[in-house]
């Protein structure tokens, strides 16, 4: 196991000690695992609000303290509840006369442990309160109702009742509204993959490459039933039959939702699961009102994700919008009724010949030998990027390719018209660096012989020529270092070469494709300073650069059009 720790034994004090150096407005108690809101009002304290459990849940729960939310948070071992002195510490510390309400997550451990700080705190004259937060609806045909785990939608109980205390709410009231809410909230789970606890060093279960456990809890045990792998939409849709049907929400709900990541979900991910629940949710006559998401309370480096949803009123979205100091509460999560998609910005309508140019027989013939070349050279040209590059390069050119076939007759009427149109075409169906190199040059070329149906040599040099020089401003490149302009370069130089010479149109082709073929094979031997290549340095050597190669490939699709 490799973790970035130095012993299973201090991680949590190294984290607490981690989380109080990053943020002045954290404090730790030397000897206990508590982190205190700092400064804590001297006079008039308002009610505190005190969560805490095992370390591993991070942001939660140290991440929560903050003017708004929690005034304390305890921190026991990793998956452990924190000790009755550790908690009994924190009430000491944060609780004024107004007293203290404890969120508790439904554990065996933290349900004792609080709850006996919170009788020996109150023998000492301090007034506390306690809400048992028991939100998993997974658990709903396993245990009782007072039986169930709590989990992620506790983060949200933690904000109504903060910033219920911080408006200056009686400990009565913030109690009650606290209770009232995770009466009606409901959290589940899925998970992808086991976490591993830093003391085991191993995954706490395995799963198949197409299996889920449905209905986990947060401390890295395995759920309520094991299943197939669904993909993202299905998913979702299964937690929200759960959490409907459990919380007996009707039509017309209004709702807040919390997308969680159980830690080693990436936010990739989590916006495609948020996604698809606002979209299935609406579907279902709901109203989500306010969503967040994010990793909210984790397990370790759990592969996987919670929903939660919060029935809300107009009271309860003012307590959620209502300011916050806590570093891992991400804002008011206000959504729009519906996503905002704009129409994509029209660009300056092209002007297209009405009627086919004398070339424009020439020119279909043209681009179909280029498509062709590029069709049969993918497996040759993916093979070559394979080995010196991400290996994407045959895939790419062979969607420009289609993208090319599928271009209108009338793209070919004309020169420019066939070279813009190609341009455009490429940028759109070719992602990554050879779209907009292939792009960038045929719009510049096409710029060259704007007007003109017949080129000359001498103009076509030009437009080619002209092509290469916007590649290289566009890239930052230059010949040696073993890129496309290798191969493109010298055949530029050439063509414009045999046309200051007088040479046939076929003869000068045939001299710049001959160039091309000697630059590409030159790649093999150069060191790269471009592109993914450049990552390997001389394990890059005696391979042939595929951008290169791929030039020489439409070059000589091009010779036999071009000799007739």
């Amino acid at each position: 196991m490799k973790k970035l720790i130095n012993s299973p034994t201090a991680v949590v004090r190294e984290l607490l000690e981690g989380l109080v150096s990053l943020d002045p407005g954290l404090a730790l108690l030397a000897e206990e695992q508590v982190i205190l809101r700092q400064p804590l009002a001297a006079a008039e304290r308002p009610v505190a609000v005190i969560s805490g459990g095992g370390s591993g849940h991070e942001p939660a729960h140290a991440g929560y303290v903050g003017d708004g939310m929690l005034t304390a948070a305890v921190a026991g071992d990793v998956f452990t509840s924190p000790s009755v002195d550790a908690v009994l510490a924190a009430i000491r510390a944060a609780a004024g006369p107004a007293g203290a309400l404890l969120v508790v997550k439904n554990y065996t451990g933290d349900r004792l442990n609080f709850g006996l700080a919170a009788e020996l705190a109150r023998s000492e004259g301090i007034p506390v309160e306690t809400v048992l937060v028991a939100d998993d609806a997974a658990l709903r045909h396993t245990v009782a109702p007072e039986r169930r785990r709590g989990i992620a939608g506790t983060v949200l109980i933690h904000k109504l009742a903060g910033a219920a205390a911080a408006a200056g709410r009686s400990l009565a009231e913030v109690a009650s509204l606290a209770r009232a809410a995770s009466a009606e909230l409901r959290s589940m789970g899925v998970a992808l993959g086991a976490c591993t606890v830093p003391a085991v060093g191993h995954p706490g279960f395995q799963l198949a490459e197409d299996e889920v456990e449905w209905g986990l809890g947060i401390h890295g045990e395995q759920g309520v039933e094991r299943g197939p792998w669904l993909g993202a939409d299905a998913t979702v849709a299964r937690l929200l039959d759960t959490l409907i049907e459990d919380g007996g929400y009707a039509r017309g709900t209004r709702l807040a939702l919390l997308v969680n990541g159980l830690g080693a979900t990436p936010p990739l991910e989590l916006a495609l699961v948020a996604r698809a629940a606002l979209s299935q949710l609406r579907q279902r006559g709901l109203v989500v009102e306010r969503t967040w998401t994010g990793t909210f309370l984790s397990a370790l480096d759990m592969p996987g994700c919670s929903l939660s949803l919060l029935p809300v009123d107009e009271a309860r979205l003012a307590l959620l919008d209502a300011p916050t100091l806590a570093r891992a509460w991400p804002g008011t999560g206000q959504v729009p009724a519906a996503p905002t998609l704009l129409p994509a910005p029209v660009a300056v309508a092209e002007t297209t010949p009405r009627t086919p140019g004398p070339l424009a027989e020439r020119l279909q013939e043209a681009a179909d030998a280029i498509i062709a070349s590029l069709l049969a050279n993918e497996a040759r040209l993916t093979d070559l990027d394979s080995r010196a590059g991400d290996g994407d390069l045959g895939t790419s050119l062979t969607r420009g390719a289609e993208a090319l076939r599928a271009l209108p007759a009338s793209a070919w009427y004309a020169p420019a018209s066939a070279l813009a149109a190609m341009g455009q075409a490429l940028r759109r169906a070719i992602g990554g660096s050879s779209g907009p190199f292939y792009a960038c040059a045929l719009v510049r070329a096409a710029q060259v012989l704007d007007g003109v149906e017949r080129p000359t040599l001498a103009q076509w040099a030009e437009a080619f020529d002209g092509g290469v020089q916007a590649l290289a401003e566009l890239g930052g490149a230059q010949p040696g270092q073993r890129t496309m302009l290798d191969a493109l370069r010298p055949a530029a130089d050439a063509l414009s070469d045999g046309a200051r010479a007088g040479a046939s149109p076929a003869q000068a082709f045939a001299t710049a494709l001959a160039a091309a073929r000697e630059g590409a094979a030159a790649t093999a031997e150069m060191l790269p300073a471009q592109g993914r290549a450049s990552y390997l340095g001389e394990r890059a050597r005696g391979i042939p650069d595929g951008g290169a190669v791929a030039v020489v490939c439409w070059l000589e699709a091009l010779e036999p059009v071009i000799a007739r």
